[in-house]
């Protein structure tokens, strides 16, 4: 899913059909492919601009607010997913926990249990990557909590998990019955919608606790990134896609 879900892979697509285009000896398909190369140039440009993408993230971020504190402590646990790190040849030469954008899910969790000293966690996160490099995300989190001075007793890792659908069955064997008390879910706002529901469908009880959230009330059509707006536009394509597909694989 993440060539389908970047722009710039069918923009590539699409200068290619029309480069192939340009070699017919036809002067109409010629001009055609020009067309093209221009057309794409030109959707270059409006990806930059950030309110679209926001548009599309702000839904999933507003779906589900983020809990009073008083309502943390009714829980019995927190349950984390993975995502929060990257660059794990990073820390194989260096050392130190690699933070990724969605460092909130590791750096609001580890507040959460200073908050609440009573509430054990469960990290769920192993390694998705096609070449394994041997360290999972678990033991990343684990690395992290440790350095932020958390009893690591208090924390549970499941490190076997790749896929949101895993991170919820995984969670659900762990648990057993417990699974149906109540519990706080903490992971980017732009993932919630499909995590809840993946929680939900394996019969796990969890409140919704949103971190890593990229988008504010409104989005003003000045911000312009052509390098940042790619990103944005690919983690709203992967998340809605991913509901879609999601919901009619379950």
């Amino acid at each position: 899913m993440s060539a389908i879900t970047q722009p710039l892979f069918w923009l590539a697509l699409w200068w290619c059909a029309a480069l192939c285009l340009l070699s017919l000896l036809s002067v109409s398909w010629r001009r055609a492919a020009l067309r093209m190369l221009w057309a794409g140039l030109a959707v270059l440009g409006l990806l930059g601009f950030e309110a679209l993408p926001h548009a599309l993230l702000r839904p999933l971020e507003n779906r589900y607010p983020v809990p009073s504190p008083q309502a943390v402590g009714r829980h019995v646990g927190v349950i984390v997913l993975g995502g929060a790190t990257h660059h794990h040849a990073s820390f194989l030469a260096h050392g130190q926990v690699p933070l990724g954008d969605a460092a909130e899910r590791l750096t609001v969790s580890a507040e959460l249990m200073r908050q609440h000293p009573n509430l054990p966690l469960i990290f769920t996160g192993g390694e998705g990557r096609l070449l394994a490099s041997g360290v999972t995300e678990a033991e990343l989190a684990r690395i992290f909590y440790t350095q932020q001075g958390l009893d690591t007793a208090r924390v549970q890792l499941e490190a076997a998990s790749r896929t949101t659908r895993e991170n919820a069955r995984q969670v659900a064997t762990l648990l057993g019955p417990r699974c149906q008390e109540p519990w706080l879910l903490v992971t980017s706002a732009w993932h919630m919608p499909r995590s809840m529901a993946e929680f939900e469908a394996v019969g796990c009880r969890v409140t919704a606790y949103p971190v890593d959230f990229r988008t504010g009330d409104a989005t003003p059509w000045t911000e312009y990134s052509l390098a940042r707006s790619l990103l944005l536009w690919q983690t709203a394509l992967h998340e809605w896609l991913g509901l879609g597909v999601y919901g009619v694989t379950r």
